[in-house]
């Protein structure tokens, strides 16, 4: 029998994940054997510090690129926001599954919605995007850093440690902790990460075999969405060291990308958002990076 090895993290997040991939696979070749192999990263190992203090979401992938290198595994599954705008070669992506809901989630055991925290409430999360928006939001409010996997994150929530916390929706909704969420943090008033709450696929771009398996699990709306967002970040040269959302919806033939560059120290909020073809994703985000950079964001991201 043909087999597959994927390669995951060991969060419980990253295997459901890996495991959702498996099982379309599995759907769409019946006679392929699909297995996971699990490994630890440094950005799973090292909680005590920021992701953009230690190397970057990045992190996320080196150990999983190298066990395909080595021959260990065929392919890698990630969270897309988590994936370099640019990858090192051989690599390639065969497969950005359908996107699951892109908004951020307001978390909290008191309190119903970010505007009823009271004034100096804790708020945890490590992202700088998240950050910057709830500066911007909140001037009030004590931000501090928030490391590990989601259950993590709610046990710190639940032990009284923050008044609340922000999360992925997707992430709670895979893990069933949907119920978790007391409010959602939408568009256009919030922006979530480029490609939040989208599933891809890394392998070998050179492995005939591999990129033909996956090409029926990929997703061609999503593409194009993700693919103007990360167009956007790229051309401003994002990373998680700097606060980059964007989002990108369908209308009609066309796509709608909203960017947005923060200031983590003060709150400040730079946006533009333009239209275009949803065949040339590419052009579009190229064209809101350059809204952003007229309208003040090379000072921010340069800050």
């Amino acid at each position: 029998m043909d087999t597959l090895r994927i390669a995951t993290r060991k969060s419980p997040l990253a295997l459901w994940q890996s495991e959702h991939v498996a099982d379309r696979l599995r759907q769409v070749h019946p006679g392929l054997e699909v297995v996971l192999v699990p490994m630890s990263t440094r950005g799973d190992e090292v909680l005590d510090r920021s992701l953009a203090a230690i190397g970057g979401k990045g992190l996320f992938l080196k150990e999983l690129e190298l066990a395909m290198l080595r021959g260990e595994a065929d392919c890698a599954v990630h969270s897309l926001k988590d994936v370099p705008m640019e990858l090192d070669a051989p690599f390639a992506l065969p497969a950005m599954l359908a996107r699951h809901d892109p908004a951020d989630g307001f978390i909290s055991n008191l309190y119903a919605s970010l505007d009823a925290l009271p004034i100096g409430a804790r708020v945890g999360t490590s992202s700088l995007r998240r950050q910057a928006q709830l500066r911007a939001l909140r001037p009030d409010l004590d931000l501090q850093d928030l490391r590990g996997n989601v259950n993590t994150r709610l046990a710190k929530l639940d032990n009284g440690g923050y008044d609340a916390i922000v999360l992925a929706v997707a992430g709670l909704e895979r893990l069933g902790l949907g119920h978790r969420i007391v409010a959602r943090l939408n568009a256009p008033e919030w922006l979530p990460a480029p490609a939040q709450g989208a599933v891809t696929v890394e392998c070998n771009g050179d492995d005939a075999r591999v990129m033909a398996l996956f090409a029926a699990l990929d997703d061609a709306r999503t593409r194009a969405c993700v693919e103007a967002e990360r167009a956007m970040n790229r051309a401003l040269h994002g990373s998680c060291h700097v606060p980059v959302a964007g989002y990108a919806q369908w209308e009609g033939e066309n796509l709608f990308l909203q960017g947005l560059v923060g200031g983590v120290a003060d709150g400040r909020l730079v946006r533009a958002e333009a239209r275009g073809p949803a065949a040339n994703p590419d052009a579009l985000g190229k064209a809101v990076a350059q809204g952003l950079l007229e309208g003040g964001a090379g000072e921010l991201l340069a800050g």
